[in-house]
């Protein structure tokens, strides 16, 4: 029986990784240039989403700081993705430091070097980060992310302060973006899968208790820690290779706040709820543009209205969230639904 369930999970998973590639194939060769640019945020954003649900929704931790992971991801990708000529004709305020000049490297490396920045950079504020909790932990990572915000302004001769970077290369389509959001939500299900999850799982749920379960706490956090800064790090050097041009303003704590309202929204520890809240969060507001042209209904013409999808769609998050009090999937995963019912479940 209990073989018989796991080949129907593994038959569902098989199929939803079919139809994703399928879905990211259609979408590259039938839509619009416009929609294809809403799907490659959105896949980003699911990245960041998943992997910052982890650490805050899994592991229960009030963390604050993807804003500053994404930034040195994007800074980390754009330094080593353009070429060193237009790095010299860009640093207008100082010249650069020399070794800035030297890097270079293709995209898959860059990517990579700047998800592991961020990783390395999550071990090491671990430390300090987890003695404290709660309320507390939110203050401290919100002060990080402000940190380097800061630093990417004020060391010019690295980042090109407030002018930021422009001219990198647009490498990023949605079979790069896609595909980086597949294998990040494969990663991040099987690691709340296994016994590692579990242990995150037990922290969130009663860290005293896991401590004196013998839950080695602190490494539970730190790996979910670190797993979530890599991807952040790696999903910011694919919103700079998007965009072609990054600014420390791009990554203020309005950042952090979309994917806090992203999870909150889908469900704390659900994954699937992650990618839920995603595509309404990153499509829905691009999608609703119209609500701010004028419109032509029964008859009666209304004039343009600015900011009324955000009106509309703040609206609609107040009600998912009056009437999902645990988020739109709560701590489910799709594939739970699909599971048979025990005895006297509801």
């Amino acid at each position: 029986m209990n073989s018989l369930i796991l080949k129907k999970e593994l038959l569902i998973k098989l199929t939803i990784v079919a139809l994703t590639l399928w879905f990211i194939w259609f979408s590259n060769t039938h839509f619009d240039e416009y929609t294809v640019r809403i799907l490659n945020n959105i896949a980003i954003f699911v990245i960041l989403a998943v992997s910052y649900n982890l650490i805050n929704g899994v592991t229960g931790q009030f963390s604050l700081e993807p804003n500053g992971f994404v930034a040195i991801g994007a800074y980390v990708t754009a330094l080593l993705l353009v070429s060193p000529e237009s790095k010299q004709y860009q640093y207008a305020i100082v010249d650069p430091y020399p070794f800035i000049l030297t890097l270079h490297a293709n995209f898959v490396v860059a990517l990579l070097l700047g998800g592991i920045f961020s990783a390395i950079l999550a071990a090491c504020l671990s430390f300090p980060v987890f003695r404290v909790r709660g309320d507390y932990l939110a203050i401290v990572t919100l002060g990080f992310g402000f940190i380097i915000k800061i630093l990417a302004i004020n060391v010019p001769e690295a980042t090109n302060g407030s002018l930021g970077l422009n001219d990198i290369p647009e490498f990023s389509n949605l079979y790069w973006t896609g595909g980086i959001a597949m294998i990040a939500v494969i990663v991040v299900l099987n690691i709340i899968n296994s016994k590692f999850g579990r242990a995150m799982k037990a922290v969130r749920d009663d860290e005293d208790a896991a401590i004196a379960m013998g839950v080695n706490t602190f490494k539970a956090k730190t790996l979910a820690f670190c797993t979530s800064a890599f991807f952040e790090g790696v999903g910011g050097g694919l919103l700079a290779a998007l965009l072609t041009s990054i600014s420390p303003d791009l990554f203020d704590f309005f950042f952090t706040f979309q994917l806090l309202i992203i999870i909150v929204l889908g469900g704390l520890g659900s994954t699937t709820g992650a990618i839920i809240g995603t595509v309404l969060v990153m499509g829905g507001s691009e999608w609703m543009r119209f609500l701010d042209e004028p419109i032509h209904l029964f008859g009666y013409n209304a004039p343009a209205m600015p900011g009324m999808r955000m009106v509309v769609f703040s609206l609609g998050l107040i009600l998912i969230m009056l009437f999902a009090r645990e988020g739109i999937m709560g701590k489910r995963e799709l594939t739970d639904f699909f599971k048979p019912r025990k005895k006297g479940d509801k």
